[in-house]
């Protein structure tokens, strides 16, 4: 099947992550749930303005994984993100590890794009059953979610850090 076809993709969610109401995540889409399936059911995933936003909530709730839960590998990481009551958990470890050409046992720092952007890669082609998205949509997402690659700052868009930048503009050149 092609990724572009599935509803991951037409959600720009491309970890398939469930909606919770508690969940703000930033780039929800209005509404942040898809449409109930036809043939009933439930709506159950988050849907997302852009496939960035999409890839940052995947980034960051893999970082959450392992600065919340203690997870650091990717038996571990995948073990909650796909548990087995619905999932072959194990198939999935195991394609995600092959992908990565790491071990599943392997520690990952997450923080680290090193490690991250493949595991975020891996975790889509699963997800979707391929991988739709060039590099520089993964890494816009990345970005997003604060992990760049080493040598390269992540800026943060927020008002103090615009004021920090132009007072010490302010102070280098006399004039912000």
């Amino acid at each position: 099947m092609d990724p572009r076809q599935t509803r991951g993709f037409r959600n720009r969610n491309p970890g398939n992550i469930d909606h919770h109401d508690g969940n703000r995540w930033q780039g929800l889409a209005d509404p942040p749930i898809e449409p109930a399936p036809r043939g009933g059911g439930r709506p159950r995933f988050a849907r997302f303005v852009s496939h960035e936003y999409g890839i940052r909530a995947l980034a960051m709730l893999l970082t959450t994984y392992q600065d919340r839960h203690g997870l650091r590998t990717i038996r571990g990481i995948i073990s909650r993100w796909a548990p087995g009551q619905e999932n072959n958990t194990e198939a999935y470890i195991a394609a995600v590890a092959r992908r990565m050409d790491r071990h599943p046992r392997q520690e990952l720092d997450l923080h680290r794009y090193e490690d991250l952007r493949p595991l975020v890669e891996a975790i889509i082609q699963h997800e979707l059953g391929g991988n739709p998205y060039d590099r520089a949509t993964i890494d816009a997402g990345l970005r997003l979610a604060g992990v760049v690659p080493e040598g390269h700052a992540a800026v943060a868009r927020t008002g103090t850090a615009r004021a920090a930048a132009g007072t010490a503009a302010a102070g280098v050149g006399g004039v912000a």
